[in-house]
């Protein structure tokens, strides 16, 4: 099933991007000054958002058809699982986030490094939707 594996496939390169947020791109900016800290976080945020957004609609999307199509409920399951993370964010992160985004980078900010951790430890259950999303996808296709 084209639309299933299809599914699988962008769920699975939206696990990937979140994950590689987490284990590499975060550690790495927590280890730079304050100042240089924000300065590489708000940029950066800016552009996972724009694609993780646009890659969890694309892949619920075709979660749902494959569901349609087959009835199979994985990829049901997994279509509500890889949307789950736009509700969480704009819920749950999207506080830290608008502090953040506030914030001037051009000035030291002692409250930035904090807020960045949380945004951390946040970030790590849109990993693991993205996860579950993309086992829910293989399950769907087995």
């Amino acid at each position: 099933m084209l639309v299933g594996l299809l599914a699988l496939t962008v769920a699975a390169a939206f696990a990937g991007a979140a994950i590689y947020i987490s284990v590499a791109e975060q550690p790495a900016r927590l280890r730079l000054d304050d100042r240089a800290l924000l300065q590489e976080w708000q940029p950066s945020y800016k552009r996972a958002a724009a694609m993780q957004a646009s890659i969890a609609i694309v892949a619920c999307v075709l979660g749902v058809i494959a569901w349609w199509q087959t009835g199979s409920l994985g990829y049901l399951i997994g279509a509500v699982l890889i949307i789950l993370p736009w509700p969480w964010t704009l819920v749950a992160m999207m506080p830290t986030h608008r502090l953040l985004a506030a914030m001037d980078a051009a000035a030291a900010n002692p409250q930035a490094r904090a807020l960045i951790v949380k945004w951390g430890n946040l970030h790590l259950v849109r990993v693991m939707l993205g996860v579950l999303a993309a086992l829910a996808f293989l399950w769907g296709s087995a």
